[in-house]
């Protein structure tokens, strides 16, 4: 099992910046697919990044919502994946979860149905 644990959340005025981290422990935390997602209560959960990973290299991709403000990123030498979060908005404001596809690594899967693990979440609030 991998279990993540997400930080960095906070009460930010808009146009502020957030780093969420998500630190993984268990099993090989670069065997696996990565993601973030975020849910406002009574919606639906939704993908804002995601990440693979190969020995070839990287790639990511990020809702449009966010496209150009956040950035997803991974270490796999401290098991650990960061979103980098600039000019937020309000409408940014919800619990962000951390995701793991264990042994999907070269996968960028944006369905929440497509992960096993899940951190237990870090609340981003932004208002003024």
């Amino acid at each position: 099992q991998l279990q993540l644990v997400e930080s960095g959340g906070g009460l930010v005025q808009p146009g502020g910046s957030l780093t969420l981290s998500c630190a993984a422990s268990g099993r090989t935390f670069s065997s696996a697919a990565m993601g973030w997602f975020r849910q406002v209560p009574g919606t639906e959960r939704e993908c804002v990044a995601a990440i693979r990973w190969s020995w070839s290299g990287s790639a990511s991709w990020h809702a449009d919502s966010v496209t150009g403000r956040f950035t997803i990123s991974r270490d796999n030498a401290k098991n650990t994946m960061y979103l980098q979060m600039n000019s937020l908005k309000p409408e940014d404001t919800a619990v962000y979860y951390c995701a793991a596809a264990d042994l999907k690594a070269r996968f960028l899967l944006t369905s929440h149905t497509a992960y096993d693990y899940w951190g237990q979440g870090t609340q981003v609030t932004v208002s003024s």
